[in-house]
């Protein structure tokens, strides 16, 4: 395979990583999980999606490495997971997908507070999120008739992004790992502090409910990031989180289309600023 074609089907790979991604707010939007409590939700479907995707994933690793250094990317990423969750139960799935997407901001402050000179394009990238991070915020905590769950949905997703910062730190100090290690440790990680959860709250899955969460973590997670790893084989860095940006883009098209949640217009526009931002970061030179 010529140079071209491999970075043709390496774009395919990616995109089609993006669009698996996508579809988390379907299964978290889902009313097959209507009946599991809303506060218990999102570390629930955190539990099932990570066992189920290590199942698929596992056999990809080729390099396993036990690492004390292992230990924080794991906790952050477990953190992550179900902080996302819970942000999208409780809150529109474009405040939590675009919130979480801010990462870029939270390394810029990370790389300041360390001292490290930050580039001129992420201060673009800054300037761009932090407005669009502040119209959601003062729109969607101002607003009349807010509920509790609400303003907690909307500062956990800010949270997520955090915490989605901290992964990639994490990922890119511990890059001498086989990346596919680095994935299933950090979901093992995820559903092993999760485990003790349906035994204290008695929520354990049923009928469909089995079939989705199934597909959750295979689909939406084990593929996706199967996909991802066999892209970025053959394109850059850049293009491949350029193409990433779709899953923002999808995930309220794809809850619109299936449960008619339609984000708030500050939402949209605040998620079109932070969205432009990181596009400008991560566009081809």
């Amino acid at each position: 395979m010529n140079e071209h074609a491999g970075s043709h089907r390496g774009r395919w790979f990616v995109f089609a990583a993006s669009v698996l991604w996508s579809t988390n707010g379907l299964f978290v939007k889902s009313p097959l999980f209507a009946d599991w409590p809303s506060d218990q939700r999102g570390a629930l479907l955190g539990l099932w999606r990570a066992l189920f995707a290590v199942a698929i994933l596992l056999p990809l690793v080729r390099r396993p490495q036990l690492s004390w250094r292992l230990l924080p990317m794991a906790i952050a990423f477990a953190a992550m997971s179900g902080v996302f969750l819970q942000s999208m139960v409780w809150t529109t799935a474009a405040n939590a997908i675009w919130l979480q997407n801010i990462a870029p901001v939270w390394l810029c402050l990370f790389s300041f507070l360390g001292g490290e000179k930050i580039d001129r394009r992420d201060l673009r990238t800054l300037g761009f999120a932090a407005s669009g991070i502040g119209l959601i915020l003062v729109c969607e905590l101002g607003q009349s008739g807010a509920t509790v769950e609400t303003i907690w949905g909307v500062l956990l997703g800010l949270l997520s992004g955090m915490f989605y910062a901290l992964v990639i730190y994490f990922l890119r100090y511990l890059r001498d790992f086989d990346a596919a290690w680095l994935v299933v440790i950090n979901l093992a990680t995820t559903a092993l502090l999760m485990s003790p959860l349906p035994t204290i709250t008695g929520i354990w899955p049923h009928g469909e409910q089995w079939l989705a969460l199934a597909a959750f973590g295979v689909f939406q997670l084990g593929l996706a990031y199967y996909c991802f790893a066999r892209g970025v084989k053959t394109i850059s860095s850049q293009e491949a989180a350029g193409l990433g940006l779709l899953e923002p883009i999808m995930v309220p098209i794809w809850v619109w289309l299936r449960y008619g949640e339609l984000p708030a217009p500050w939402t949209i526009a605040g998620g079109a600023l932070i969205l432009i931002g990181l596009a400008l970061r991560y566009r081809r030179t």
